[in-house]
């Protein structure tokens, strides 16, 4: 129970400077919130119940898996990424982990994930495959130092977040909890009264096979989704295939080199050639730092009217890790056009390169490069050359004849150049066609992720040697699953789903009070007495009830209600002469008199129906 009078329950009719998204807006400026640093937020009174509400629905469908529920620190030494690898790719390629050294100069990481300690603590506490499998899951701040915290909770520097972790025998095992954490989400999401969207996903860092994503619907969502209407396929942009549009056929029959004058995008030198797009082969340059220091120059060739999705790149050069002696791409990125002219000693544009660009290029010039530092490890002497599969069976198509102004026409592979291996490169768009059904187009969407679920396998426990007897008595690593579901980010992502022009609408579910029973003139005191009567019989009924009793006037108590978005308003008002109050829906603004008697069973009955 609680009267507003005594809540710590501030509002503001201005927009904050800082918020970007009408949620982030919405959130401080209905008291939800208040930003205490860069991508650090106090989650107050009103935000907490909010977030106690989301925990528990969560704990409740974990539970119902057989899931047990832990709580595992957050500080983390050093030895443990290192030993699965991560140390370096957390705190410096992607630089996401808050690391510190204490007083005895040992390295400790804040918890970004914690897949590290999970591992460690199945490797020390299980031995035998009797004991599995096992569900472990906790409801804990995590902590990500990003690049540009933005969004208010959709991307800040600490959140609070459901991470969980399970152990099996094999992947037939992993596979059966695999499906248990999809319908958990899917409930989870159900019962919070969000619209969603569970699309194929990245692994991203977190690594292992299967991944799937579970996206909540919203204009103002980070993430794009591609999905046909048969409701058969949604990927994360990241992730999609699709059909390209067949190509033209080529009006070049014979291999020749022309001058294509001030024709260095595609665009440009469709036009001036009269082709189409789709028979000329761009090529692609990009720069790839390992790990280990080694700098490596891939070569992209791809259709002219497509683009390189450079989280697949990066997934294949990571593949190819072990050719260069390391275990990750610590960074990937276009080299300026002057960049690499002043590195290959040639004024060489770009827009003009040929997929038979020479590897001389690389070593006789590679002490004056700007690009990256020799004592960082220095350049691998040859190309990485891969071809996107757009361009394998395209057939004199156009390219680039490595001059400035020059390309060939009427190119062929095993002619005129080598195919290099064929990999998917490509970047699906709204429009393609399926591959399920060449008949359905994929459609765009936006989302906001905010639940994923991978199968790791034996990642992690290989590479921190976590182990466990079978039945036959052979040591194996766990195969291991990893799930999370973001409680603070799920919170505002309702928001960000539904509200309007004064304010947030809550589903019923998570809302942090069901109904506020409020007096428009505190001096009336048959509208108090009514109000302080309702007030108490709804919270004794279970309607969790505000009362909003402050000495303001009528107009300011129903802005602040349509602003903080509780789900239903009662208001002692004009209609009490006829021993009535009014009964006012936030999600659609129906108001109704209806009898005092009857406040507490019309409510429970709208609550249950929602």
């Amino acid at each position: 129970m609680m009267r507003l009078s005594q809540m710590l329950f501030v509002t503001l009719r201005e927009e904050p400077a800082e918020a970007e998204i009408p949620s982030h807006k919405l959130l401080v400026r209905a008291g939800f919130i208040r930003r205490i640093g860069s991508g650090i937020y106090s989650y107050l009174p009103l935000m907490w119940r909010v977030l106690q509400k989301v925990s528990q629905i969560v704990r409740e469908e974990m539970n119902a898996t057989g899931a047990q529920e832990c709580l595992l620190p957050q500080l983390q030494p050093s030895e443990l990424w290192k030993e699965s690898g991560r140390w370096d790719t957390y705190t410096k390629a992607e630089g996401i982990m808050f690391s510190l050294v204490d007083r005895q100069q040992r390295e400790l990481g804040l918890g970004p994930t914690h897949e590290e300690v999970i591992t460690t603590v199945a490797k020390e506490m299980i031995q035998s495959y009797r004991q599995l499998p096992v569900h472990l899951y906790q409801i804990q701040t995590k902590f990500r130092d990003e690049i540009r915290p933005r969004f208010g909770l959709m991307r800040g520097r600490e959140f609070i977040m459901k991470d969980g972790y399970s152990f099996h025998t094999d992947e037939e095992s992993l596979k059966k909890t695999y499906q248990d954490m999809d319908q958990a989400y899917r409930n989870i999401l159900t019962r919070c009264g969000l619209a969603f969207r569970p699309v194929e996903a990245d692994s991203g860092a977190i690594g292992g096979s299967g991944s799937q994503e579970f996206m909540v619907l919203a204009e103002a969502g980070e993430d794009e989704v591609l999905y046909t209407d048969d409701g058969i396929y949604a990927a994360n942009l990241e992730k999609a295939v699709s059909l390209p549009i067949n190509a033209e056929v080529s009006p070049f029959i014979t291999y020749e080199k022309r001058a294509t004058p001030h024709s260095d995008t595609i665009e440009k030198l469709a036009k001036f050639l009269g082709c189409s797009p789709t028979i000329i082969v761009k090529n692609v340059l990009y720069e790839a730092i390992y790990d280990n220091g080694l700098t490596v120059l891939v070569l992209v060739n791809i259709r002219g009217d497509q683009d390189v999705n450079e989280v697949k790149l990066q997934n294949e050069l990571v593949k190819l890790a072990p050719t260069y002696q390391a275990n990750t791409v610590l960074s990937l990125k276009v080299p300026d056009g002057i960049a690499i002219q002043k590195w290959a000693n040639s004024p060489l544009n770009c827009g003009y390169i040929a997929p038979n660009l020479s590897d001389d290029l690389i070593s006789q010039n590679k002490e004056q490069s700007p690009l990256t530092p020799l004592d960082k490890g220095g350049y691998y002497p040859r190309f990485l050359r891969l071809a996107d599969a757009t361009v394998k069976d395209l057939t004199n198509f156009v390219t680039g004849a490595n001059q400035s102004g020059f390309h060939v026409v009427g190119a062929n592979w095993g002619t005129d150049f080598t195919l290099p291996t064929v990999v998917d490169v490509r970047k699906a768009a709204a429009g393609d066609r399926s591959l399920h059904d060449s008949s359905q187009l994929l459609q765009s969407a936006r989302g906001i992720e905010v639940g994923h679920i991978f199968q790791l396998g034996t990642k992690y426990s290989q590479a921190m040697g976590a182990t466990f007897i079978n039945e036959q008595g052979e040591e194996l690593p766990f195969v291991m699953g990893c799930y999370g579901i973001g409680v603070s980010r799920l919170a505002q992502s309702a928001v960000e789903q539904s509200y309007d022009k004064d304010g947030i609408i809550w589903p019923v579910a998570i809302a942090p009070y069901h109904a506020m029973v409020i007096i428009p003139n505190t001096s009336d005191s048959e509208q108090v007495k009514v109000a302080e009567q309702l007030y108490q019989d709804l919270n004794k009924a279970g309607i969790e009830t505000l009362l909003d009793d402050r000495n303001e006037r009528a107009g300011v108590k129903f802005k602040d209600a349509d602003l903080v978005g509780i789900p239903f308003r009662i208001v002692t008002g004009r209609s009490l002469k006829d021993g009535k109050v009014e009964l006012v829906k936030r999600a659609n603004k129906e108001s109704q008199d209806i009898a005092i008697s009857e406040v507490v069973s019309t409510l429970k009955h709208l609550i249950i129906g929602n």
